[in-house]
């Protein structure tokens, strides 16, 4: 470098010397650089550190953000100048200021004023008035999340762990491998890892691909993710990568909290309640239930209603673990006077039956609700201890509520995940159940064809007796004839009962409308798209590379093939030949669905249905998958 661009340097950054600039041109290329000269951002910590060895992550992480860099995920020479320049002129502020308290500093080995509170907020550059906040103590439990979830794992396995004290746990995260990881530990089989781009090194293409995959992968397993892209993600935004994860990691906690796999949840029924509406609790609701059953069952007389005020003394939380294992946990924390020694006594036992997880002293004391409820629902997963159910009247009344509606249960469920994607609430749990009265299937109806609901017309007001339930539904009934949809037969009665054929065939054409109407806005002339438009156009897309179908009903998509092509047709190379099976099991037919799955989020689709639905070949879900390819390509 010529003296020239030394003086450059120094005249940009003034509390850099000539010679300090001359030390930092040598070190900069001395490192692995691209062949621009540029160092990978995901070197660039170590590379300050090995120079400035007390440099700390975040403060490392937060000067970059400071600089405008040319190039995605690249630092120039000019800019690691800048950096180091910022770095310093940030020591230079600090000099003179006051000490931390010392009571705040001791406090559980916490070194600053900002850890103390608990909370980060982050400024943007784009936008000067706009701040988000973050929770440490989430974000230190995620990371210690993934680091156990992902350990050991091939493809992400030498970038863990994360250190659970820094930003880093965003930054490994922009790429969305390890996203895509953690969505397949929470409901495994989500994503067919096949089709992510692994490597050391991704272009800015190739994550956002990854990302797609995260994006639309995380909406088919439940995740809100309303107002978050791909970009969003690559760019590492903390707050809505937090909250993404949060969903994520919660998915996973609540799967097994069902009543499905755990009959004996059935216990837990109030007196006089009807299993219909213990079924349309949500899981953080029949995890409080599970909670106050034991302590009813220890004779203790609390009961808790939350998961932060209730539990911040750690009475409740000791009573229970000595309730759940006896033999390990006793109520000895009860004896201790400070709320921070009792928690830390109370972890100690549950650390004994392997439970010490999601939470830390300092998070019980201050009632985090979000690392409360991941320590609860860790406790039922590990260690239920309920009573299996007797072969009695009580397990008649379940399985006959259970296994009524089974053969109609994929169906519910993509359905009930679509409903989600549009951020109805309450939240669709159990599809029969939680559309009876009506007001999810309004408000869907509402953001398919805005302004049609006269909602002075609609009862809101909870609880709904039957009559007003009816009433909803019979208006939901006339709105849908109104936008000739195919009823006949249906009445509000028949929602509000809940009959299976008759929601379902309710909520299919509230979809296929949803899916109609976002291919007439997309397409030039504007027309009503049919059932034949949409084989029309998978085989213009398919020719040459598969015969023709005639519905989504052909037996011959139960091979996967033919989607494959479709995909393969949209861009030519996204599959891979060598990873698509003969199909000549069933096994291979569902790997080939999982794939062509896969590939359709990778490129952006938004898609409900299971691999399974492939292989039967059920045409309502083929069309919704070939829809949204088609909105996807217009």
């Amino acid at each position: 470098m010529s003296q020239q661009d030394i003086q450059r340097l120094s005249k940009k950054n003034p509390i850099l010397k000539p010679w300090d600039i001359e030390t930092l041109v040598s070190s900069f290329n001395g490192l692995e650089l691209d062949a621009n000269r540029g160092l990978d951002q995901r070197n660039l910590v170590a590379a300050v550190q090995k120079m400035e060895p007390e440099r700390q992550y975040d403060e490392i992480r937060g000067a970059l953000k400071e600089v405008d860099v040319s190039r995605p995920d690249k630092v120039e020479l000019d800019e690691f100048v800048e950096l180091i320049a910022r770095l310093r002129t940030a020591d230079k502020a600090k000099q003179g200021s006051g000490p931390a308290a010392a009571a705040a500093k001791a406090f559980e080995g916490i070194t600053s004023d900002r850890a103390y509170t608990g909370r980060t907020v982050l400024g943007s550059r784009q936008n000067a008035s706009s701040a988000h906040t973050i929770n440490e103590d989430e974000r230190e439990e995620f990371a210690n999340h993934i680091n156990f979830a992902l350990s050991g794992d091939a493809d992400i396995g030498y970038r863990l762990p994360i250190d659970p004290h820094t930003m880093q746990l965003f930054d490994e995260a922009r790429d969305g491998l390890i996203l895509s990881k953690l969505i397949n530990y929470s409901a495994p089989e989500t994503i067919d890892e096949r089709v992510l781009n692994r490597g050391r090194k991704l272009s800015p293409f190739q994550v956002t691909e990854n990302n797609n995959v995260v994006i639309n992968s995380a909406k088919a397993i439940g995740c809100s993710v309303v107002n978050i892209g791909s970009q969003d993600l690559a760019e590492g935004r903390e707050h809505l990568l937090l909250g993404l994860i949060w969903q994520v990691i919660k998915i996973g906690l609540f799967a097994n909290i069902d009543i499905k796999l755990h009959p004996e949840l059935y216990r837990l029924l109030e007196e006089g309640e009807a299993l219909e509406d213990f079924l349309k609790l949500p899981a953080d609701a029949i995890l409080l239930r599970w909670f106050n059953y034991h302590l009813a069952a220890a004779g203790w007389s609390r009961r808790v209603t939350n998961f932060s005020g209730d539990i911040k003394d750690s009475e409740n939380y000791t009573v229970l673990l000595s309730q759940l294992v006896p033999g390990q946990c006793s109520r000895d924390p009860l004896r201790e006077r400070d709320l921070m020694g009792r928690a830390e006594l109370m972890l100690q036992n549950a650390d004994r039956i392997g439970c010490r997880r999601y939470v830390s002293p300092k998070t019980v004391v201050n009632g985090n609700p979000k690392l409360n409820l991941a320590f609860v629902a860790h406790l039922f997963n590990t260690h239920p201890c309920l009573m299996p159910l007797e072969d009695t009247s009580e397990h008649a009344e379940l399985d006959d509520l259970l296994f009524r509606n089974q053969e109609y249960d994929r169906e519910a469920r993509a359905f009930a995940l679509w409903l989600n994607s549009l951020n109805v609430d309450p939240f669709v749990n159990y599809l029969f159940e939680d559309v009876k009265d009506g007001l999810v299937l309004l408000q869907a109806f509402d953001k398919i064809f805005p302004g049609t609901v006269p909602w002075k017309r609609v009862n809101s007001r909870q609880p709904l007796m039957r009559f007003k339930q009816i009433e909803n539904t019979n208006l939901l009934v006339d709105l849908s004839k109104s936008q000739r949809f195919s009823l006949v037969g249906i009445q509000g009665a028949d929602i509000t009962d809940g009959t299976p054929t008759l929601v379902l065939a309710v909520v299919w054409q509230l979809m296929r409308a949803n899916i109609v109407q976002t291919l007439a806005s997309l397409s030039a002339h504007g027309r009503e798209v049919t059932d034949r438009d949409m084989v029309a156009w998978a085989n213009k897309v398919v020719a040459g590379r598969s015969p023709a179908i005639r519905a989504f009903g052909d037996q011959s998509l139960a091979s996967g093939h033919y989607l494959l092509n479709v995909l393969d047709g949209m861009k030519p190379g996204i599959v891979d030949p060598a990873l698509v099976a003969e199909a000549r099991t069933d096994e291979e037919r569902k790997r080939n669905a999982q794939y062509a799955i896969s590939i359709a989020r990778k490129l952006g689709a938004t898609i409900f249905l299971l691999p399974e639905d492939i292989v039967e070949v059920k045409p309502k879900m083929i069309l919704t998958f070939i829809g949204s390819l088609m909105a996807l390509q217009q």
